[in-house]
């Protein structure tokens, strides 16, 4: 009898507790207490600030979780661009605030609180997606907490950011092409785009990975219902706004540099002190496996391993080196960046059973520390 009860007990835990479970009860904490501190205004998680809410030349910034309520608040392209920073680049994250006006029907008071569920809810899917995608490579599922809670993902649902949404359609586009549901993947690639465009290089990963493998069917479908609905999208962003969304970021955004790390060591031009910090904590989060991508996705890709996690992790890995200053010199903007290289950093180590990278991924979570500023 107590054999049977410890069973029962096992299968209970196995079955209730998971990744993404603890990923929803964790983030419910961290939201809560927000909210709870601001008086029970969800909109603290927007950050809202004067300068564009009202209209305030002088006034406070905000944050960029501002623009996504703005357009939820009022989708009119020519009627919330006042609101917006860089309109088109802002407004070409469409997909979480429509959804947001979806959940909330349009109602004013109830729509703070679907930009924040939307964020929580779509952590935990995404989780759980790839906790099936782990599972099916024969690994513990509990390394799919290293997505659930990393901290690009965690700081993007306290400030009501996208990248949760986004990222969570890709990993279900990778899952998809694993159960051989290449419709759905195709659409969720598209989909993701509209959610936020850094998700364009795991798409590029696919659509190069189809173009190698010569399976024509996936390239024209990806084409149809990912890349063509997009690029027609910023061509009516360009007739409206008078310029595409694609771009380095919002205001007081710099270029991409040509110099790999060049936008990393401008930091220390400005201060010295502060390139030091930047680099004790972000040379082995973000440096080391940026570098360790590129070694190990360019070894499988000379074997011909041209699948969708090789390439995803090639490109991703390929891109930081490049990014703006603008994005280095912030911690919150490098982190949610490194969301992509965190997560294609899973899917290849997992695809290909490297236990120990997986064990290391862990080390990621210590990165939480900074929502302590936040």
């Amino acid at each position: 009898m107590i054999g049977a009860a410890d069973h029962r007990n096992q299968f209970w835990l196995s079955k209730y507790i998971t990744p993404a479970s603890l990923t929803l009860v964790l983030l419910a904490f961290l939201i809560g207490g927000v909210i709870w501190s601001s008086g029970g205004d969800p909109l603290e998680l927007a950050r809202l600030g004067t300068r564009y809410n009202q209209g305030t030349p002088g006034g406070t910034e905000g944050y960029d979780g501002q623009f996504v309520y703005y357009i939820a608040r009022d989708p009119g392209p020519l009627r919330v661009a006042q609101y917006l920073d860089v309109p088109a680049y802002r407004y070409q994250r469409i997909l979480m605030p429509l959804l947001a006006r979806a959940v909330s029907l349009g109602n004013q008071t109830l729509l703070p609180w679907s930009l924040v569920a939307i964020g929580v809810v779509s952590q935990v899917i995404g989780t759980w997606l790839l906790e099936n995608l782990l599972v099916g490579w024969g690994l513990s599922r509990w390394y799919a907490l290293v997505y659930g809670l990393y901290a690009g993902f965690t700081l993007a649902i306290r400030l009501d950011l996208p990248e949760p949404l986004a990222f969570s359609l890709v990993i279900g586009a990778v899952l998809a092409g694993e159960k051989n549901f290449p419709r759905v993947g195709w659409l969720l690639y598209g989909l993701a785009l509209f959610a936020k465009e850094v998700t364009a290089i795991f798409l590029a990963a696919a659509l190069i990975s189809a173009l190698l493998q010569r399976r024509w069917r996936d390239l024209a479908g990806l084409t149809l219902l990912a890349v063509l609905p997009f690029a027609l999208f910023q061509a009516w962003l360009w007739q409206v706004f008078g310029q595409p969304g694609i771009g380095a970021g919002g205001a007081m955004a710099t270029s991409f540099e040509w110099v790999p790390f060049m936008g990393l060591w401008r930091i220390g031009s400005y201060s010295p002190a502060y390139l030091l910090a930047m680099l004790a904590v972000f040379a082995p989060a973000v440096i080391l496996p940026t570098l360790w991508g590129l070694w190990v996705s360019i070894r499988q890709l000379i074997d011909k391993h041209t699948t969708v996690v090789v390439l995803a992790l090639f490109l991703n890995a390929l891109v930081i080196p490049f990014l703006p200053f603008s994005t280095f010199r912030e911690t919150g903007g490098l982190l949610r960046f490194s969301c992509g290289l965190a997560l294609a950093v899973v899917l290849f180590a997992g695809s290909f059973r490297m236990k120990r990278v997986l064990n290391y991924s862990i080390f990621w979570l210590v990165l939480n520390v900074f929502l302590l500023k936040t």
